[in-house]
């Protein structure tokens, strides 16, 4: 039988602290999974649903994008995709009594985890001007009261439309068809806070702003570099892959400035060896390197293959651009600098080279480790140079592997939720319905909030997500949130953003991906992308938790009639009613999509087109894989400070928080803790069981402050520190962002110890 919800938040004063593990997964996962699983679903539930996860006649997992393998297991889910399923499918229920019982000044004290385990939403809620409370209202009049305010507005140019990588293909395409058919390009989504750089690095690098390899080529490789990544805890299903690819002869590296049980060794739940036995080692070299210092790591590595002339000269001549200008920078590189950003000792960096040397096919995988610095899109560029100096794009068992994490984060992204479209879609978006679409850049993530601060954006709508938690400068952003006429979310659960409100604020509940779609057309299904450009279907089984709910499609839809008016010639109706019609229009616009309604039905979907990976053909302005010359550079930090980076629990995904331990780590009852290494401590004064204020520093002189953290001894690299978002966001200056992504640098912030302040906001 499922648990309760909490009635009070827990107390989060003195967690719990032992040594951190050395594997991931065994039977601690598969009891963790089934016990949460159950509190939220019941045993009987549980069973029934967690069957149907990542399954070809089942729903996609709403957690990471990681693809499934050609045979599924029967069990083809991890610990936290079990987690994030237990939290949408769950049993408890928010109803109009929930809000009548708590005014929003109230739940605004609130933790994001009691929010978030109070249950689903189960009808529309209207916090009107000046009201204490939210209150019911209908799916029309709330379609309406939009409608007014984006009628009301000087310019579409008002209203910014924010994205969730849990967004379906089908709603993301009418999503953005609608902004754009209103006038606008402001779509800001998720990926402009995550992978952003990753995307700007490869688009002018090899013109996909994708990765370009697929499972098969994971399982051909025999290097495998994991950068700036966690997949024990961010995309569990991914040590399946490694554990793959060692037993057919891969050498996996890692380079992360702190130590991962998942990435030492994997007791795989779907095997005895992995229940019962020791499980396999991944890594057969770790490297411990310095905050944002992975650049200068693959500079020395491109220095190295110049040296040995490890060219494949052939590729080069024959595929590359700017070789010449590449490669006499890169012969410059001197090694105090290597070793400097790095911190790593040269004899390590050497081992490595001699691994790359001995290997034929290499595959880089990344994430925010790498992407969420200043100098984020020169290293993904340095890792592409690394890459084509042998060769190791555009053949199997090779190639570039960013791991993304929302389950559509990328579909997303294809669908055309992008501030700054590329022309051909426009021209094939317009010519398609039949109008002259806005061309002008619109706003991402970083600049819709100093919009909204600014005043030049009044009205934001959110597809999903937990915005407020999941942007930088939290006092910046509420305040600039608050600023707004109207705010409005599209949400399965309660979270943070529901509190943090504009003038009026409209909940609109939606269907979940496990949940029944079914309208006067039949049962409906959506499509998603995955990490590696696989697209298939997702049908979910459940009965909805309340009667009444829409699909994120059907509120795209039936807010957009009532926003453009009856006059507009889009077939909204149909639309909503019948997918099929959506997706027909879909493979017209966007390549790769044509006979979509065919392909997606097919056991395991579809492959979307990759030019750089399917026959070396590079879409970029000079027509190849463009070499970059990237000056070596490196986070400084003054003395007496740390670099800190924010990160997850083992018990979280993105801003949902499952509970308030983090296993793997030896953290075990509050978040409110800061890793740091005991030298630096002892060095700083910074005892193991005390309590500090984190202050971050940064060119305004600004104080940003994050009270009451527990000091955690903890093997991080010199230098840095690392703590858990998104208590530790308020630390991140809005301004401080990665250069041409404008992603914000939460990998990468300046701090200073102070004596505890006892409070905890």
């Amino acid at each position: 039988m499922a648990k309760q919800a909490p009635q009070s938040d827990p107390v989060q004063d003195a967690p719990e602290v032992s040594a951190p593990q050395h594997a991931a997964a065994g039977l601690p996962a598969v009891g963790h999974s089934l016990r949460m699983a159950s509190e939220q679903m019941g045993a009987r539930r549980t069973l029934a649903t967690l069957l149907k996860v990542n399954q070809p006649n089942g729903f996609d997992c709403p957690g990471c994008a990681w693809p499934e393998p050609d045979k599924t297991h029967t069990a083809e889910f991890c610990e936290n995709g079990a987690k994030a399923v237990a939290e949408e499918a769950t049993e408890r229920r928010i109803r109009a009594e929930f809000f009548a019982a708590h005014p929003v000044a109230e739940l605004a004290e609130r933790s994001g985890y009691w929010l978030g385990q109070q249950g689903r939403l189960t009808q529309p809620m209207l916090l009107d001007e000046g009201a204490t409370h939210y209150t019911p209202v209908s799916w029309d009049d709330a379609f309406a009261l939009i409608a007014e305010e984006l009628k009301a507005l000087d310019s579409a140019d008002g209203a910014a439309f924010y994205t969730s990588g849990r967004t379906s293909n089908e709603a993301a395409f009418a999503y953005q068809l609608f902004a754009r058919r209103l006038g606008t390009n402001n779509l800001p989504d998720c990926s402009n806070m995550c992978h952003e750089s990753s995307g700007s690095a490869l688009t002018e690098t090899l013109g996909v702003g994708k990765g370009s390899v697929s499972l098969k080529d994971l399982y051909q490789a025999n290097l495998i570099i994991v950068a700036g990544q966690n997949p024990g805890t961010n995309h569990p299903r991914m040590l399946s892959a490694l554990e793959r690819a060692k037993r057919a002869g891969a050498t996996v590296v890692s380079v992360n400035p702190l130590p991962e049980a998942g990435l030492e060794r994997f007791k795989n739940p779907q095997n005895a060896r992995g229940l019962v036995g020791h499980g396999t080692k991944l890594t057969d070299l770790f490297l411990q390197i310095r905050l944002g210092g992975d650049l200068a790591l693959f500079r020395a590595l491109n220095q190295l293959i110049l040296e040995k002339d490890a060219v494949d000269h052939a590729f080069v001549e024959e595929h590359c651009h700017g070789f010449d200008e590449f490669a006499a920078e890169t012969r410059e590189t001197r090694r105090e600098d290597v070793l400097a950003a790095t911190g790593l000792p040269w004899e390590q960096i050497e081992e490595l080279g001699r691994l790359v040397l001995a290997s034929e096919k290499i595959i880089v995988c990344w994430a925010m480790g790498l992407t969420q610095h200043k100098h984020a899109v020169p290293t993904i560029r340095e890792v592409v140079n690394f890459l084509l100096l042998r060769g190791n794009v555009g053949r199997p068992g090779a190639g570039v592997c960013p791991v993304r994490g929302h389950s559509n984060v990328q579909g997303d992204r294809t669908m055309g939720i992008f501030e700054r479209p590329a022309k051909a879609f426009l021209d094939a978006l317009g010519k398609e319905f039949g109008f002259e679409p806005p061309r002008a850049h619109g706003l991402d993530s970083v600049d819709t909030i100093r919009a909204m601060r600014d005043g030049r954006v009044g009205v934001f709508f959110a597809m999903g997500g937990n915005f407020v938690a999941a942007t930088p400068d939290t006092e910046v952003t509420e305040a600039a949130m608050r600023r707004c006429r109207l705010t409005v979310h599209v949400s399965t659960k309660l979270n943070r953003s529901h509190v943090v409100t504009g003038a009026r604020a409209l909940i609109l509940p939606t269907l979940g991906r496990t949940d029944r779609d079914v309208t006067a057309a039949g049962a409906q299904f959506v499509s998603v992308e995955d990490s590696m450009g696989q697209v298939h279907a997702s049908r979910g089984g459940l009965r909805p938790p309340a009667p009444g709910l829409l699909s994120e499609v059907a509120i795209v839809c039936r807010l957009a009639r009532a926003a453009l008016g009856p006059e507009d010639t889009v077939p909204w109706e149909d639309f909503a009613t019948d997918y099929d019609t959506l997706r027909a229009r879909i493979a017209r616009v966007v390549p790769g999509f044509e006979d979509f309604n065919d392909k997606v039905r097919r056991p395991g979907g579809f492959t979307l087109p990759h030019g750089p990976r399917d026959s070396r053909t590079f879409p970029t302005a000079t027509g190849r894989a463009n070499f970059t010359v990237n000056p070596l550079t490196a986070p400084e930090v003054p003395p007496g400070r740390l670099l800190l980076q924010t990160l997850r629990s083992h018990d979280q995904y993105n801003t949902t928080i499952y509970g308030l331990d983090d296993r793997y780590r030896g953290i075990k009852g509050g978040r409110r803790v800061v890793l740091v290494n005991p030298a630096d401590a002892a060095e700083l004064g910074l005892t193991e069981g005390g309590y500090v204020d984190l202050v971050s520093e940064w060119t305004d002189g600004v104080e940003r402050r994050a009270p009451h953290f527990r000091v955690v001894h903890y093997p991080v690299a010199r230098g840095g520190a690392a703590a858990y978002y998104p208590e530790t966001n308020v630390l991140v200056p809005l301004d401080s962002t990665a250069d041409i992504s404008n992603t914000p640098t939460s990998k990468a912030i300046v701090v200073r110890f102070e004596p505890d302040s006892g409070a905890v906001s």
